[in-house]
């Protein structure tokens, strides 16, 4: 595919690697307008600062709800139903001023740094699980570690009982794939009302037993007499367990395929583990799991770069092009764990910065060490063009469909 023919069907694109693309694009310019794949019109913003820039302009908004009701033309991906759709990701402020204060009181750094030893034995346990299927086995990292971990994660964090995550983890994945057909839309459509009876079901019983989990914190939040509605509190819960456990799942996986090709940079993070943190940026960096930000479309018309994007126009920020802009990163599209400073958008920025940050860095952390420590010989059981980003609908979210490996011989589990 040619870059004009991309910029005329964004989305339609090479997901396996999608890279050089975003290189040729951001060659061109920082705005484009471009067509969707689904025929819809936008605007594509792909340099750092101009889309450090839209991600912090007001004027941009995220309300895709009053962007539908205006008939101006826009798609609103990621947004499953109303009774999920008033959470922090897709209205503006006030509402977002409102609903960010409360939720961020009951999702503390502290509650977030209480929970990592419990990460680290959810950790622990799936790598049991992986060992004890013999060193020379062919095993699907995401199904066995990189999906199970941060979705048991959310879970604890919210306080979801053992005995219903199979099935919201089921509901979820069946709510979460394209629906293309009438068939598909109906099968999301019942995946949504048993999802939103769950959650349902999970609120009325922490309002009737609370407990030391978030869903209880967040249907005790108050500022002053404001609190969260009950559509509010569902959409909040959906927003966590999808943004909580989806894309890190999809950090994990990509981390660890950028990692193997680059093997030097592998060997250097499993000779000094102190690298992790420094690491983790890097990485986040270098492939994104949410390449493009979630829509936003344009109230007022907005210079940015050389390109004035007019009322009414849906856009839409790259972030994975963005975060190799050479005017940033120098040698941007090499990965370097000893990077002075990886500069990136991985979280967004402004108002809408992620607020689980903290617990995807810990997540990560913790996941990619224990992992290379446990198993010092893991190594790819495929070569690597044998791999496929399949999961993830649209453009906002980009994760492996599969990543088989060999463990090799296990080190003991840490006490």
């Amino acid at each position: 595919m040619t870059t004009t023919e991309a910029l005329g069907a964004w989305g339609d694109f090479d997901r396996d690697n999608p890279f050089p693309l975003y290189a040729d694009v951001r060659d061109l310019g920082a705005v484009f307008p471009v067509t969707l794949v689904d025929g819809h019109d936008a605007w594509l913003v792909v340099r750092y600062e101009e889309a450090r820039a839209a991600l912090n302009d007001a004027r941009l908004s995220k309300d895709m709800l009053a962007a539908l009701a205006s008939g101006e033309g826009v798609v609103a991906e990621g947004l499953p139903g109303p009774a999920f759709a008033r959470h922090m990701l897709s209205v503006d402020p006030p509402d977002h001023t409102r609903l960010r204060r409360l939720v961020s009181s009951a999702f503390t750094p502290r509650r977030v740094e209480q929970l990592r030893p419990r990460v680290q034995e959810l950790i622990d346990d799936l790598l049991d699980e992986i060992a004890a299927k013999g060193p020379d086995a062919r095993v699907d990292l995401v199904e066995a570690f990189a999906f199970p971990l941060p979705f048991y994660v959310i879970c604890e964090l919210l306080g979801v009982p053992e005995a219903d995550r199979s099935a919201l983890g089921r509901g979820l994945s069946a709510l979460l794939v394209p629906t293309p057909t009438p068939e598909a839309y109906a099968s999301a459509k019942a995946a949504s009302d048993q999802v939103v009876a769950m959650l349902e079901g999970l609120v009325d019983a922490k309002q009737r037993q609370p407990g030391d989990d978030l869903v209880s914190a967040l249907i005790t939040a108050r500022d002053g007499n404001e609190r969260l509605s009950t559509q509010e509190l569902l959409s909040t819960i959906f927003q966590l367990i999808v943004a909580g456990h989806d894309t890190t799942a999809s950090f994990i996986g990509n981390s660890m395929v950028a990692l193997f090709r680059q093997p030097d940079q592998l060997a250097a993070l499993r000779a000094d583990p102190s690298k992790l943190p420094s690491a983790v940026e890097e990485l986040l960096r270098y492939d994104a799991p949410v390449p493009h930000s979630t829509f936003r479309y344009a109230v007022a018309p907005v210079d940015l770069g050389e390109a004035t994007i007019p009322a009414g126009a849906q856009v839409i920020i790259c972030l994975a092009a963005a975060n190799r802009d050479q005017g940033q990163n120098p040698d941007a599209e090499m990965l370097d764990i000893d990077r002075d400073r990886a500069r990136h958008l991985a979280f967004g920025h402004g108002i809408h910065h992620c607020l689980g940050a903290p617990l995807a860095r810990m997540e990560g952390e913790l996941a990619l060490g224990s992992l290379m420590g446990r198993f010092p010989e893991l190594r790819l059981a495929v070569g690597v063009d044998e791999l496929h980003w399949g999961h993830g609908d649209g453009l906002v979210l980009r994760g492996l469909s599969a990543l088989p490996v060999i463990p090799g011989p296990s080190r003991p589990r840490s006490p």
